[in-house]
Formats: structure tokens, sequence, C-alpha cells
């Protein structure tokens, strides 16, 4: 089974937003329309974020990676830090971000298994 992923948050102010994405992501993959930056974050998985005010503020991501130390020093050196950082049991950590309108968007590491 093939799965595909668009995974939308709305944002109330597009510039802004997408001032604060391109820090916590680097650089669109593309521009849909005028409203809009999409994000490959693995092949055929994408991130977007779209302008529409009336619902702003209310999105919850969490993308699983392999390195969360090294994701974190990347968004550090351009300028944003967590706002969360949180260890589960197993070992699972995540780091949360919260851009300028409240939405979340977090990055997950599972431990690698011992061998």
């Amino acid at each position: 089974m093939s799965i595909e992923l668009f995974a939308g948050t709305p944002v109330r102010d597009y510039a802004t937003a997408l001032e604060w994405y391109e820090r916590l992501l680097g650089s669109p993959s593309f521009f849909p329309n005028d409203i809009e930056a999409v994000w490959e974050l693995a092949p055929h998985r994408f991130a977007y974020i779209v302008q529409e005010p009336e619902h702003a503020g209310h999105a919850v991501t969490t993308v699983m990676i392999e390195d969360l130390d090294a994701r974190k020093a990347g968004i550090s050196e351009r300028g944003i830090e967590p706002d969360q950082e949180e260890t589960y049991d197993g070992g699972v950590r995540k780091t949360t971000y919260v851009d300028p309108d409240g939405n979340r968007f977090a990055f997950g590491e599972v431990p690698a298994e011992e061998t």
C-alpha cells in the first residue's frame, strides 16, 4: 500500500508564517498559489501552510525523524528555539515548536534499537 501525505497548517498572515516556517523547515519545495507554501519532508510526504485566518492556531503536527539533535541544531541556527521538549517511556523524544499563530509543529525520534 502506498501512502502519500499532505498535512496542512492554517495561518493568519501568510508572509509572517512563511518566514517562520522557512526557518523551521528550510526553503519550500513549491508554491501552489499566492497563499500556500509546500515542503516535501520525505518522498510523497508534504507539509504546507495556507492563509486561512478563521482556522489559524489549531494545527498539531508531529513528524518522526531519525536525528532529532541534528534537526534541532539546524533550526536553532536559523533562529528558532523549541517551546517544549519531552521524553516518553521507552526513550521516545519529542521537540515542539509553536508558530506565531499558536500552531504546534513537532519532531519526534524513536531511539535506535540496540543490536
